[in-house]
């Protein structure tokens, strides 16, 4: 998708503090943390959330979540990190591009779900 800064990121025409790349997948460092780690793993095909996931690309999200727990063991997150998307204008998604948050190095507060 030609105008998704998320698409741009993922082809290199915009810069971004990458963690980590490969064929699938994106990983950079959020540009407004809201903890001391957070960054962004995204798949570089254009999905537009996470209500967009189908069979035909599901895989890409498996993806995902493989780099986030390479990336959790590398960064050192033993103590835990939290993972997060937004799907759609009530839940606040502003770029509409699937992509997940990850968030750790501190205590993040109260569980928003109890187990």
């Amino acid at each position: 998708m030609s105008d998704c800064i998320f698409c741009k990121i993922a082809a290199g025409e915009i810069p971004s503090n990458k963690l980590y790349e490969d064929e699938f997948v994106v990983a950079f460092h959020d540009i407004s943390p809201q903890a001391p780690v957070h960054f962004l793993v995204i798949p570089r095909e254009h999905i537009p959330g996470a209500a967009a996931v189908t069979p035909d690309n599901s895989r890409l999200i498996a993806r995902c979540f493989e780099v986030i727990a390479m990336l959790a063991q590398r960064e050192n997150l033993a103590g835990g990190f939290r993972v997060i998307t937004n799907n759609g204008q009530d839940a606040c998604q502003s770029v509409h591009h699937l992509h997940f948050h990850v968030l750790a190095g501190k205590n993040l507060g109260e569980r928003l779900i109890r187990d």
